[in-house]
């Protein structure tokens, strides 16, 4: 889902939510869809100056390299889990087998106020809720990862496999 949300301040935030085809034998013998998604997302994102929000089941954790480049080249450099905890969000029926698949990315016009994963609900995922407070002047000088040759080539790599582009992604309207 890509849509512009309205603040009650008169801004407008861009958020996108995904749910790319996770790799698993009996859904996905390789990764190359689930890569794409996020990555045509992160390159539609990268030059855009607009309040953001990205969030939902990546069916990625968030230290692999494709999550990585993709933090690189939106532009969405924090993870807000980072000094806050591993918010395991996947198998939530298997205590043993848990790994932080959903996750939230935001741009620098928003800070954390609370993050927390919520209890059980029947589902094979718990709910990840989290509390951003729109602060556009606060943040202005956050840095982080820097996409650099190599990155920008492996993103286009990733879209070429897919044979996508950025502009599939809807831009939301004012």
């Amino acid at each position: 889902m890509h849509t512009l949300i309205r603040l009650p301040c008169g801004d407008a935030v861009q958020m996108h939510v995904l749910h790319p085809a996770p790799p698993s034998p009996t859904e996905n013998e390789a990764s190359a869809e689930r890569d794409a998604e996020p990555i045509v997302v992160a390159r539609r994102l990268e030059k855009t100056n607009q309040p953001v929000i990205v969030t939902g089941d990546l069916n990625d954790v968030a230290w692999s390299a494709t999550s990585r480049l993709f933090r690189k080249i939106s532009g969405l450099l924090l993870d807000p889990r980072i000094g806050r905890g591993m918010f395991n969000t996947f198998h939530a029926r298997f205590p043993f087998s848990r790994w932080p698949l959903d996750h939230i990315f935001h741009s620098r016009h928003f800070t954390v106020v609370k993050i927390q994963r919520l209890p059980f609900f029947d589902s094979d995922h718990f709910a990840l809720a989290t509390t951003l407070c729109f602060t556009p002047d606060k943040n202005t000088n956050r840095t982080g990862l820097k996409p650099d040759a190599d990155d920008q080539s492996r993103a286009q790599s990733i879209l070429q496999k897919k044979d996508t582009h950025p502009k599939e992604v809807p831009a939301p309207k004012n």
